[in-house]
């Protein structure tokens, strides 16, 4: 048994220094390090869907000033571009450890989280659609790439994916399937193409309901883009034989510029927002323009050596009951 994890274990850092290496190169990221803990009441703090509670602590040598456990890095990196003087074209790159309480378990969730969590500085004039789907395929690629070595390296384990990704807006995506919900209009997308890049997420459809929830003040999802949709954001999905699934691997976008925070901040009436620091830095034209996102590191790994569990990739806390369960049936977590 001990063996047989210690192969795991090897297979997960080959998969995991291939992609990273991968993703340096196409994007043209230089590795930085990165904060764990950020001081609450700052608005740095990624709030993913605006109601997860973070880790929250006092600071003794601070007054008891009152820090969280990040739940990514998704400000904290456009910050870090303006104060490494990042130009356009160059960007940073992450290895975030997060904790997310909230999480619900599952197959694809733990309340630990490791991403490669990226930022790039940008022109003005790439906020734009077609900016952001070359982006997507810079990044599908180095994912088939790691596929495609780790099949080369691990013969037993075969490579799925297509060599191109599909692109449709979350709009278009309703109107092909008016009656699904959104995870099963996923499903059977992602089923359908192996591998889609769902843009537009966080606003409002034609059905009045959002794809998913995304926070007003990183990703931008409210700008029309040059389709006649709105969001220059989205996810990057794969189709997961293992688990019957849609299987997202990236959430990603072009992030807010002035307008689209004033705008997003409006629609989820938390304009009281603005006043946080790190809204006044972007409000007066203190941070880049930025592409960024996260790509999680445990999803990386399970896809690519075609396991079905999160637990079989990542160290974390389980109900014990559950584990053994998994374990009578050959799931092995670590």
């Amino acid at each position: 048994m001990g063996r047989h994890i210690l192969k795991r274990e090897q297979a997960i850092t080959f998969v995991k220094e291939t992609f990273a290496n991968g993703l340096k190169n196409v994007l043209n990221l230089t590795p930085v390090s990165s904060p764990i803990v950020v001081l609450d009441g700052t608005g740095i703090n990624d709030d993913l869907n605006g109601i997860e509670r973070p880790v929250s602590f006092p600071i003794k040598s601070l007054n008891d000033q009152r820090a969280v456990v990040v739940h990514s890095l998704a400000k904290w990196k456009r910050i870090r571009l303006k104060e490494l003087e990042m130009l356009p074209g160059e960007g940073i790159l992450t290895d975030m450890r997060a904790l997310r309480p909230d999480e619900d378990y599952s197959p694809i969730h733990s309340i630990y989280v490791d991403q490669w969590d990226w930022e790039k500085s940008i022109d003005t004039s790439d906020r734009n659609l077609t900016f952001l789907k070359k982006t997507v395929e810079d990044i599908y690629q180095v994912i088939f790439q790691t596929e495609k070595a780790v099949s080369e390296k691990y013969p037993e384990i075969k490579a799925i994916l297509p060599e191109e990704i599909h692109f449709v807006s979350s709009e278009e995506l309703l109107l092909t399937y008016p009656t699904y919900t959104p995870k099963e209009r996923e499903n059977a997308i992602a089923k359908e193409y192996g591998a889609v890049f769902i843009y537009g997420i966080g606003g409002s459809l034609s059905n009045g309901e959002p794809h998913d929830g995304r926070a007003a003040d990183y990703d931008d999802w409210s700008t029309n883009n040059e389709r006649g949709y709105r969001g220059l954001n989205g996810d990057i999905l794969v189709w997961n034989p293992i688990l019957g699934t849609a299987f997202e691997l990236s959430s990603m976008g072009i992030r807010v510029d002035k307008k689209a925070l004033m705008t997003q901040l409006e629609i989820r009436n938390s304009l009281d927002r603005q006043q946080l620091t790190f809204h006044q830095l972007l409000l007066s034209n203190q941070l880049p323009e930025s592409i960024g996102g996260g790509i999680g590191q445990s999803r990386i790994c399970m896809f690519m050596l075609k396991l079905q569990h999160i637990g079989e990739v990542q160290v974390s806390i389980w109900d014990p009951i559950k584990k053994d369960s998994l374990l009578a049936k050959g799931v092995e977590l670590l």
